[in-house]
């Protein structure tokens, strides 16, 4: 029986060793579709998933990874790509999608002021956050927005730096969402840091534009694959009510 939601959540550790046992790739594969819908900066989506069932091929990622547990007994490997550099194409994919939603007839005035600020957004102001040169109109843009920003609230990420992180910042919650996906039908995982990213890219044959956020090992816990009990910070330090 599938888990809730919140028992999924307690249910999902970082396991570093898993069973030597097959787990279902479809069921897998769902647990993706479930990444999709996580939420996203703009809904540009930029992220996209590597699904690794080939033996062979998570032998090589495991000593990308170099060969800790987590990704060496895996059954399965899914690696979450951080896609910052399409945005151009994520940005005309919503155009299409609004003005497939409002091709019709008679829409009411609340109906085209929406598709005509939604239109704007992507066509105007999507370019002029995310277009950048070598770094150089990122940072000109940041200046001019500190500027503009001592006389209204303005949004000011906008070098090349913090627009990867964005990008990162969705593909991890989709990340989170595909874990505790697993968790809820008794599958494992555990994301890891620890990778040589470069060789990683070579591996998947991924254009220099992607970027890993977390390579994610996925299988079956076994009795020895949770490290000790959870550990957390006091609530009380973290939680702060204003």
């Amino acid at each position: 029986m599938e888990k809730t939601v919140s028992e999924a959540i307690v249910y999902r550790r970082s396991v570093r060793v898993y069973k030597d046992e097959p787990i279902d790739p479809k069921k897998v594969k769902q647990c993706l579709m479930n990444a999709t819908l996580a939420p996203t900066s703009s809904n540009l989506q930029l992220w996209e998933f590597y699904h690794i069932t080939d033996k062979k091929t998570i032998g090589k990622l495991a000593e990308a990874c170099f060969n800790q547990s987590a990704a060496k007994t895996s059954q399965q490997l899914v690696i979450v790509v951080a896609r910052k550099d399409l945005w151009r194409k994520r940005a005309k994919a919503n155009i299409n999608f609004l003005n497939k939603v409002y091709d019709k007839d008679n829409l009411t005035e609340r109906d085209l002021k929406r598709k005509k600020m939604a239109s704007k957004y992507y066509s105007k102001l999507i370019p002029t956050i995310y277009t950048d040169f070598l770094g150089i109109l990122g940072y000109i843009k940041y200046v001019f927005f500190q500027i503009a920003g001592v006389f209204k609230p303005i949004y000011r990420q906008t070098r090349l730096s913090d627009m990867r992180i964005v990008a990162h910042k969705s593909a991890a919650l989709a990340a989170e969402n595909f874990m505790i996906s697993m968790a809820a039908i008794g599958y494992d995982t555990c994301p890891m840091e620890g990778s040589d990213t470069l060789r990683v890219k070579r591996i998947l044959k991924l254009s220099r534009g992607a970027e890993i956020t977390m390579i994610i090992g996925c299988g079956i816990r076994d009795d020895k694959g949770i490290y000790g009990p959870r550990f957390r910070v006091p609530f009380d330090e973290v939680y702060f009510e204003i």
